[in-house]
């Protein structure tokens, strides 16, 4: 009877310990076909191992091995990558172009501002060869007054101008109508305009010098003079104008207001009252506008 209850008691041991045994070693397997199942390199290495195995490896079947891709996939990943490196040259491409579109419209831009800036300056410059071409039209045209004067009139109102001037006047008159005027002149005014005359110097250049003779006497206006210089040219000026008829003579100091203003009021200085009221009448008739510009500075002086 106590044989028995201890065989009782051994069993109930085992069976407790098998208990506790039971859940392990069936969570071990569950764990281990799951391996199986959804893990195909631990498969193939278990396939593997039971294949080595006798006699199991005719039940057990062989591990998948790595398949080898295709042509078609080959070529399908060389294609993509071809796509890839392609749509990025595309966009390098649309990079670069953009640039240059954006570099096209600021180069068009600067040229739109040079058109503008070169035609501001033909304009420019057309209006100043306007001008100078005016005024050579008047020296022209003062030239041939004094043309047609005799020489002995024309040379002391040429010779009271600057060297300067009476070149740029002289110049434009033909050879004879210079040589006469200058027999006319005194021997050191005459050779004076000579020298000048014979350098080649262009119609700007003496006109400029002589624009600079006028602004040079303006701004000496203040000094003196000799006493018997200015006695001499007062004296020749007011015996030419004297001779001249009142309309010649409005019409001849008309035409040097364009050019030297101070000579004409100069003149109007030098004669009598009753010859520059001839002449300032005549001139008022020619141009109103200009001769009242002479009277108001021969009232105030300048």
């Amino acid at each position: 009877m106590a044989e028995m209850d201890l065989d009782n008691e051994r069993y109930s041991g085992f069976e407790r310990f098998m208990f506790f045994l039971t859940p392990i070693l069936f969570t071990i397997i569950l764990l281990g076909v799951f391996l199986m199942l959804f893990n195909e390199n631990m498969r193939n290495r278990m396939l593997e191992a039971g294949n080595s195995i006798p006699y199991l490896a005719d039940v057990l079947p062989d591990p998948k091995t790595k398949e080898e891709p295709t042509d078609q996939q080959v070529a399908a990943e060389t294609s993509t990558a071809k796509i890839d490196e392609l749509r990025k040259q595309l966009n390098d491409k649309t990079s670069e172009l953009t640039a240059a579109q954006d570099k096209a419209a600021l180069a068009d831009e600067q040229i739109k501002q040079l058109q503008s800036e070169i035609e501001q300056l033909t304009k420019a410059n057309e209006e100043k060869m306007l001008d100078d071409e005016q005024y050579q039209a008047k020296i022209t045209e003062l030239a041939n007054m004094y043309a047609l004067m005799t020489p002995s009139k024309a040379a002391p109102i040429l010779q009271s101008m600057s060297t300067d001037e009476a070149v740029l006047v002289l110049e434009a008159m033909a050879v004879d109508k210079q040589s006469k005027i200058l027999e006319k002149m005194t021997a050191q005014k005459a050779a004076d305009i000579s020298i000048s005359l014979k350098d080649v110097v262009s119609a700007k250049d003496r006109q400029i010098a002589a624009l600079q003779g006028q602004l040079d006497r303006q701004s000496a206006s203040s000094t003196t003079t000799t006493q018997t210089q200015s006695v001499l040219d007062t004296t020749q000026l007011q015996k030419t104008f004297a001779s001249m008829t009142a309309k010649s003579a409005a019409d001849l100091l008309i035409k040097m207001a364009d050019v030297s203003p101070s000579k004409v009021l100069r003149i109007l200085n030098a004669v009598d009252d009753s010859t520059r009221a001839s002449i300032l009448q005549e001139m008022s008739t020619i141009n109103n506008g200009v001769t009242a510009q002479l009277v108001s500075k021969l009232m105030t002086g300048k």
